[in-house]
């Protein structure tokens, strides 16, 4: 391709460190001059037909072929590559998916087929036959008239009258004003509602939706004037709340599963146009591409390597990638167009400002109908020139990002005149959205009349979203369902479920709906601690009393409070919903004089009326400020709360005495007396730890089943080194955006540690930090506290004679992955590869990810028995480092028995070229605790450590000496 499309998706390609090479064929100015990895095709003379292209592929020795424009696709471009170069991977559908495009009447008819919602529609072949149904329809039945197949986005017309569209089907069916393309005519009827762009990629069995994006079509402001190719675009649109986002997904995912069935697997970008009806999304068309202007807004909110989606697509496996896009971030992209297009426009003139523009922050410049001159100068060769695409935190900033861009570039003509048309109104309509309220109520509604009033009216710059109530039959329901499908009403039982549970099923139904400000009217439940941080700031409640005055009381009691009080005024209060009941930041009052006489029944008719204009002078305050939730900032508390419920059976399962291993409170308690100990006589030892760059193996692989399990070994072997007993741990669990299954199976495993230990996980802490860490990276820190008699804290009586026994390890354990890594690199393995030590292991990653031999159960029988002088924990620093910090001075251990290596550390030694020195101090090399035995006790111990079923080794001896404390008597083989 050769568009501002095209030059985003090289950008994009070209961030990949798995690319070595972008080449555009043919490209344009701006992709001959990008630089680094991207440069135009030579010999291809602005071609992009299949043979150029295969004969390119070729040429260059591809890997990969992405296609940006439609023709192509439709021109049978992927089959063509399947037969020619089978080796090459082609990112977009064969020429049967690409029909989804070529043929607007096979997309109807596949729609209707397969429940696809759209509108009613009819295919024409006769001009005659059209004409006489349009004549059939009513006066003011509205109809859209669309050449089916391919005319570069022009082939939509959109009468107004009758009269209009018997011209528009003559204009394409009689006059052929768009070619073979009109052969067959499609009318359907006219949708209202926001038009979005989804852009969906697709594997062959399913899809995943990106942002969804709006573009501007029109060449003039206020959508006047010519349809474009698109002069603006914006993304993600506001219009597409999550809900609608998934229910789109659902429809782009029917439509990949249909297509398979069909025989025609669609592989590539989806891109769905849909209308957002009032009676819901409502498919418009597909085009089989990436679309443009919404390719430059949208790929560069893309987190994830373009490259390695792209590959998943290819191969099938998109279920495979976690494609992720940038939070709390928004594009904006402006056009520059040639002034007169899209009708007739002059070309050749110099582009001024380029590098002024690309040189700002937040701004990157996309070429589309550009061209270098021979003095390598940007010149305008096309109608869209350029897309001038802005990011930041909110739209309002991307947008303003970009015009500012556009301001600095000019289109120069021969007589220094400017001619160069842009539109100044982009995301106009976004930025200046509508608040969006939803209702939590649980009787009449009353005080929502006046609410839903002045939002009708304007009063309001918003719009009621949602309405939830937590009684079935509640008049407030019908209120909601009055407003429209396009409002969620719903009714959640609280049957079953705790305070939180019901609350954060609240939560995800308001969040679902777009909802970013609650009213509660007259809602008769207290909320939880976790609803209020969610929606701090945004929720408000009315109370029938001058706050702080009778606070906590409901309805009629109140009134009758501040009567018997003697109180000379009442009122009602509308203020910030807190977890302290009636005791949230104070918004607004309305004043009620109490007359002599009065009852609360009359005081309440008099307060009652005052409550719906209270909320709306509220909710007044808020319309139009940047609403900010802590789930804008990238922290999802309900994904949090989900996961506490999900790993609480994991942590009961650890319980032991001592411990009730419960989650939820501020701190874990342990009962010392209750785990047996004499706490005069005991001394508490304490380890931590973590796992290391392991963790980027599990990261990797998405297999985090045994990470968990090392982190609890890192710490309680370090421990029971001491003499201890482990009691109990805690963990650390920090991450960019936390997935909640993911994080489950960490402490899934962290439980399965401590289960081996003998020891409670009585807590921990989930931190999700998206500005620390990227998307799809966590990391562990665990904490151990154990105890120890006094008299029996290791070592103690350590000397020459004493004997070493060594037991082995499981494998690498949790130290040495850097390095690790770094070889696996060096000999271009994968972690995904065949694990090259081991044939009966299935990959490399499976080998790596063994998880680390907890030695608790087994040394504690030594312990007790009193068999031990000392113990040390081999970890990083290997044997010849860890060893040492179990042994006086003057005393040293001869190693005389060290096994042979196991084949990992076989294939690390000869893959690194260290030498038997340097191995022993980077790796356990086959042994992961040594025990220094008394000399008198080396027959109880291996007869103990036999029945525990471990492998002993006769390591060595100590002896006196001085120097070196480690001296391998033995070599490694």
């Amino acid at each position: 391709g050769s568009g501002g499309r095209e030059h985003a998706l090289a950008v994009a390609l070209a961030r990949s460190p798995k690319v070595a090479k972008v080449i555009c064929c043919p490209g344009n100015g701006g992709t001959a001059v990008e630089g680094g990895k991207i440069l135009n095709a030579e010999g291809v003379n602005g071609k992009q037909d299949n043979d150029t292209v295969i004969g390119l592929v070729k040429r260059v020795n591809a890997s990969m072929v992405v296609v940006g424009p439609e023709q192509p696709l439709v021109d049978g471009l992927v089959d063509t590559l399947a037969i020619q170069c089978p080796s090459v991977r082609a990112f977009g559908p064969t020429k049967a998916g690409a029909e989804l495009e070529a043929s607007k009447a096979f997309t109807k008819d596949f729609f209707q087929e397969y429940d696809i919602p759209t509108a009613k529609y009819r295919n024409f072949t006769n001009v005659d036959d059209a004409l006489a149904y349009v004549e059939s329809l009513d006066e003011n039945d509205r109809q859209v008239v669309k050449a089916s197949g391919l005319a570069a986005g022009k082939g939509v017309l959109l009468p107004a009258t009758k009269a209009e569209t018997i011209e528009a089907v003559k204009e394409i069916m009689s006059d052929r004003a768009f070619g073979s393309a009109g052969d067959t005519c499609v009318i359907e009827s006219f949708m209202t509602g926001p038009e979005a762009s989804c852009l969906a990629f697709c594997d062959g069995k399913t899809a995943v939706l990106m942002p969804a994006a709006q573009d501007h079509k029109r060449a003039l402001d206020n959508d006047e004037g010519l349809n474009t190719g698109g002069m603006g675009a914006y993304a993600p649109a506001p219009c597409v709340t999550p809900a609608l986002q998934k229910e789109i997904e659902a429809m782009c995912i029917k439509t990949v599963e249909k297509m398979a069935e069909r025989g025609t697997p669609y592989v590539g970008c989806l891109y769905a146009g849909v209308m957002l009806t009032p009676n819901g999304p409502s498919m418009l068309e597909y085009n089989c591409r990436f679309g443009d202007p919404e390719t430059q807004v949208v790929l560069p909110l893309l987190e994830t390597d373009l490259y390695e989606v792209m590959i998943a697509c290819c191969d099938g496996k998109l279920d495979t990638v976690d494609v992720r896009f940038k939070e709390n971030t928004c594009a904006a992209t402006v056009v520059c167009a040639a002034q007169g297009y899209p009708e007739t426009y002059p070309k050749g003139m110099e582009i001024t400002g380029l590098n002024d523009a690309n040189s700002m922050s937040g701004v990157k410049v996309y070429h589309a109908g550009t061209k270098l001159d021979e003095n390598g100068v940007s010149r305008c060769s096309g109608g869209r020139v350029l897309a001038v695409t802005g990011m930041g935190s909110t739209l309002s900033e991307g947008l303003g990002a970009s015009y500012k861009a556009v301001k600095a570039i000019n289109f120069i003509g021969d007589n220094k005149e400017s001619l160069m048309h842009f539109r100044t109104d982009i995301a106009k309509g976004a930025i200046g959205k509508k608040l969006r309220i939803g209702v939590l109520g649980s009787t009449r509604g009353t005080a929502l009349i006046p609410v839903i009033e002045a939002c009708a009216s304007g009063t309001l710059h918003a719009e009621i979203v949602a309405v939830v109530s937590n009684k079935k039959d509640a008049l407030i329901v019908q209120k909601g369902r009055a407003l429209g499908v396009t409002v969620t009403t719903k009714f959640i039982s609280s049957k079953g479920l705790s305070r939180e549970q019901y609350d954060a099923e609240c939560t995800a139904t308001l969040v679902g709906a777009g909802v970013e400000f609650v009213v509660l009217v007259g809602y008769m439940r207290i909320l939880s601690k976790q609803f209020c941080d969610f929606w701090a700031g945004r929720c408000i409640n009315v109370h029938p009393s001058l706050l702080p005055k009778h606070a906590g009381g409901m309805d009629l009691a109140v009134h009758q409070a501040a009567i018997d009080a003697g109180d000379k005024e009442s009122g009602c209060t509308i203020h910030q919903v807190t977890e302290e009941v009636d005791g949230g930041p104070i918004e607004v009052q309305k004043v009620v004089k109490i007359d002599a006489g009065e009852t609360a029944e009359s005081l309440k008719g008099k307060v009652q009326p005052l409550e719906g204009p209270a909320f709306v002078e509220a909710i007044q305050k808020y319309c139009g400020k940047p609403v900010i939730s802590y789930a804008d900032a990238g922290v999802s508390i309900d994904a949090g709360n989900e996961l506490v419920e999900v790993i609480k059976p994991a942590c009961k399962s650890t319980i032991r005495p001592g411990c009730d291993a419960d989650l939820g409170g501020f701190g874990g308690l342990f009962d010392l007396a209750a785990a047996g100990y004499d706490s005069n006589n005991t001394v508490l030892i304490s380890a931590t730890d973590g796992v290391g760059t392991k963790l980027c193996i599990a990261q990797a692989t998405k297999k985090h089943d045994f990470v968990g399990i090392d982190l609890v070994a890192m710490c309680v072997n370090d421990l029971i080194v001491a003499g201890g007993e482990p009691l109990f741990f805690l963990d650390y669990y920090a991450t960019g955006k936390l997935e909640v299954e993911e994080a489950a199976a960490v402490v899934r495993g962290i439980a399965e540690g401590c289960r081996q230990a003998g020891c409670g996980l009585i807590g921990g802490e989930t931190a999700e930090m998206p500005s620390m860490y990227a998307p799809g990276d966590y990391d562990l820190a665990g904490f151990s506290v154990g105890a120890v008699a006094r008299d029996k804290i290791l070592p103690s009586g350590v000397g020459a004679g004493d004997v070493l026994l060594g037991l082995t390890s499981s494998g690498i354990h949790s130290n040495g992955f850097s390095l690790v890594r770094k070889l696996l690199k060096k000999e271009n393995l994968s972690f995904d590869s065949p694990c090259p030590w081991d044939s009966n292991t299935p990959s490399i990653a499976d080998s790596l990810l063994t998880p680390t031999q907890i030695y608790v159960k087994c040394c504690l029988p030594l312990l007790k028995n009193e068999c031990l002088n000392a113990m040390a924990h081999i970890t990083g620093g290997g044997l010849l480092e860890n060893l040492p910090r179990s042994l006086p001075k003057n005393v040293v251990a001869e190693i005389t028995g060290h096994p042979p290596l196991p084949s990992v550390f076989k294939w690390m030694q000869k893959a690194s070229g260290l030498d038997d020195t340097e191995l022993l101090r980077t790796f356990n090399c086959g042994i992961g605790m040594v025990l220094i035995v008394k000399k008198d006790k080396v027959d109880e111990t291996k007869k103990l450590l036999a029945s525990a079923g471990e492998e002993i080794i006769d390591l060595g001896v100590l002896v006196s000496g001085e120097g070196e404390q480690v001296v391998m008597k033995s070599k490694l083989v």
